[in-house]
């Protein structure tokens, strides 16, 4: 019986050993390839933001994203947020398609295509342009 514990608790050791050099490992390997500042692949962060209220009942937002895109897609909006987007959204001027707005927003492309409007149920109009 006390030869059994003992091979038991040897197990659980070198079980234990094996998990902890997987972890080390782990972490090695990922600080080999994000270094400090490097983004995963697929993965937008905001830069800046700035806020303009100076003129009644409006407000200027200017942000820069920092994005880190898989081949074939390009930094874009998703759901009111940086994201990595197709490609060919960008290219046909097709905002809306990569869903730029919230869930209870409608999303309508600007006449020439230079943005797109969010329109909230109670009536306000958030507009986009300048994008790319």
């Amino acid at each position: 019986m006390l030869k059994a514990v003992r091979m038991l608790m040897l197990r659980v050791a070198w079980a234990l050993a094996g998990a902890a050099v997987c972890c080390f490992l782990i972490v090695l390997i990922h600080s080999r390839f994000l270094r400090d500042g490097q983004l995963a692949a697929g993965t937008c962060e905001i830069v800046t933001l700035d806020k303009d209220s100076s003129q009644p009942r409006r407000t200027i937002a200017r942000q820069t994203a920092r994005c880190a895109c898989k081949k074939g897609q390009i930094a874009g909006t998703t759901n009111a947020r940086p994201a990595c987007v197709d490609a060919r959204i960008v290219k046909t001027k097709q905002w809306c398609d990569m869903v730029p707005c919230l869930e209870d927003e409608e999303c309508d492309l600007l006449v020439n295509k230079s943005g797109w409007t969010c329109t909230q149920p109670s009536g306000r109009v958030k507009t986009t342009t300048g994008v790319i």
